[in-house]
């Protein structure tokens, strides 16, 4: 693991190049957040927005939602990956929020990875991105990235994210996934890294580099 002077170092660009990064999916409300993240898995944030703009007229409430029904809600979000499982938790989500938190999403950890189909990455982008709590969602590009950049060898979602927790400052941890996110997403790429666009090159000693 890099020294934290130099991760910080790191951060720094990202914030100075992008102070106020945003999540890419479209919502209307924290439902809508919570199940734009759900159908995200495996799925590109496009797709998901592609799929949900329609969707979110019609159903932007755990009550809405229900009156829908899963079949039809299906029809709404069939080109995304694993859609028959991503409704029926939706389904189950929906009715969970009517029913114990009369359709509200809970400011709450536990509430939360207590509802279908939401894990602690899930959790993490609602209560970072709606309630604007410093939690860090590892996703495929925050893990990539932590070892491709030394942040943290960690074997798991969690162990990168309490390697990164560890040394972050509060401001940096609320940013920190927007920024790896869009950095994995657009320049620093799993197969082709656009290394020439990189903006912190200088700090990156991966035997992918292409430069």
């Amino acid at each position: 693991m890099r020294p934290e002077s130099e991760i910080l170092q790191i951060m720094e660009v990202f914030d100075r190049l992008n102070p106020n990064p945003q999540c890419e999916l479209n919502f209307h409300n924290a439902y809508t957040l919570l199940v734009a993240v759900v159908l995200s898995a495996q799925t590109t944030d496009k797709g998901v927005n592609r799929a949900t703009e329609e969707l979110f007229k019609l159903a932007d409430t755990p009550q809405k939602m229900l009156a829908l029904g899963e079949e039809k809600l299906k029809s709404y979000i069939k080109t995304i990956g694993l859609y028959n499982n991503k409704a029926k938790n939706i389904m189950l989500l929906s009715r969970e929020l009517a029913e114990k938190y009369d359709g509200e999403v809970p400011h709450d950890r536990q509430a939360l990875e207590s509802l279908a189909g939401v894990g602690r990455k899930t959790a993490n982008v609602v209560l970072n991105v709606w309630f604007g709590e410093a939690a860090l969602a590892v996703d495929t590009h925050v893990m990539r990235l932590a070892h491709r950049l030394d942040f943290s060898q960690g074997k798991t979602p969690l162990e990168v994210e309490k390697d990164l927790m560890a040394v972050l400052p509060e401001e940096y941890v609320k940013k920190a996934n927007h920024w790896l996110v869009l950095f994995g997403r657009y320049i620093c790429k799993a197969q082709k890294p656009e290394c020439e666009k990189c903006p912190i090159s200088g700090f990156c000693h991966s035997e992918d580099k292409r430069l």
